[in-house]
């Protein structure tokens, strides 16, 4: 039982901490462009230097 009353305040600690940095990420802008990254993956580079040219 005194287990539990170390691991109950640990896990709602550790829970709020991860709270607090969603909210930052949020705050900071971390989630404005999720589509960007994944769109900037599929460009093929050579194709874009090819035309350069």
């Amino acid at each position: 039982m005194s287990g539990l009353a170390i691991l109950i305040p640990v896990a709602l600690l550790m829970g709020l901490a991860g709270l607090v940095f969603f909210f930052w990420a949020m705050r900071n802008g971390q989630f404005d462009d999720l589509d960007g990254a994944a769109q900037r993956v599929l460009i093929d580079d050579e194709a874009i230097d090819d035309e350069k040219e």
